[in-house]
């Protein structure tokens, strides 16, 4: 699970060109696109643009470089040509990417167009449920402390957590151990040290909790079909706390403000 400073320094450029490639969409006027066009848009940047590999493609036999799910969709969205991005959607893009042997995975959640006041804030608690958890890592800490921050953050705000799914370690291989999930009791689970490395990934519900998968054996959706939202990143327990190695530019005053929780 401990990363050498060699194969940090690696995962560090698969996890900064991974950023990039969300920076791109971050460009990009989704309203009108299909998720199949958005998929190739995102392998021509992975493969053309910055010479790497996008490493979901081909693994345990899925055919797309990238995740969408649109809505209700909780994850494991598939690209297609007939699902088309209008305004109002919100969709998640979980993207992962591999050069020199190290993989880095993150996602995120896009509004498309003008959403809807509780699309809005879905997304926006979300989002917060994934930095509070990054919040709780450095050396000494627990996974346990991880879940319990995210599954808190989610019900203070009348949000549910996705229990079926997890954030993981990650390295040569896209899944690792260990397994952070995304509800737990503070001071519980492995303690973290430095070197480690792993994902964060809160899977939050407007409604109830219970998900479904669809007939196509990916598709997982919310059973009450209320929305859902996610965020991720790869995170590494540096000495003093933690390392967002998929870190975007727009997020810095949000990293600025991670700081060790006593």
């Amino acid at each position: 699970m401990v990363k050498t400073p060699g194969e940090l320094e690696l995962m560090r450029i698969s996890g900064r060109l991974l950023a990039s490639v969300f920076e791109m969409l971050d460009a990009q006027d989704l309203v009108g696109m299909s998720t199949l066009q958005v998929n190739d848009l995102v392998e021509r940047f992975i493969t053309v643009d910055l010479g790497a590999r996008p490493a979901s493609k081909g693994q345990y036999g899925f055919q797309y470089v990238l995740n969408c799910s649109v809505n209700h969709v909780v994850c494991h969205g598939v690209p297609d040509r007939r699902e088309i991005l209008r305004a109002g959607d919100i969709v998640n893009f979980d993207i992962t990417l591999e050069k020199n042997g190290y993989i880095a995975d993150s996602s995120k959640t896009y509004l498309v167009g003008k959403a809807a006041p509780a699309a809005r804030r879905l997304v926006s608690i979300a989002q917060g449920a994934m930095w509070q958890g990054i919040r709780q890592v450095r050396p000494g800490a627990h996974l346990g402390d991880i879940g319990f921050a995210i599954e808190r953050h989610a019900k203070k705000n009348g949000c549910t957590v996705v229990r079926e799914y997890c954030g993981h370690g990650i390295g040569r291989e896209m899944h690792e151990d260990p397994q952070v999930l995304n509800f737990g009791k503070r001071g519980t689970g492995l303690k973290l040290r430095e070197g480690m490395v792993f994902t964060i990934e809160p899977m939050v519900n407007r409604g109830s909790r219970v998900v479904a998968t669809e007939a196509d054996g990916w598709t997982v959706v919310t059973r009450d079909r209320k929305l859902s939202a996610q965020f991720e990143h790869t995170v590494a327990v540096t000495g003093t706390g933690v390392e967002v190695l998929t870190l975007r530019r727009d997020e810095a005053p949000m990293l600025a403000r991670v700081q060790p929780s006593g």
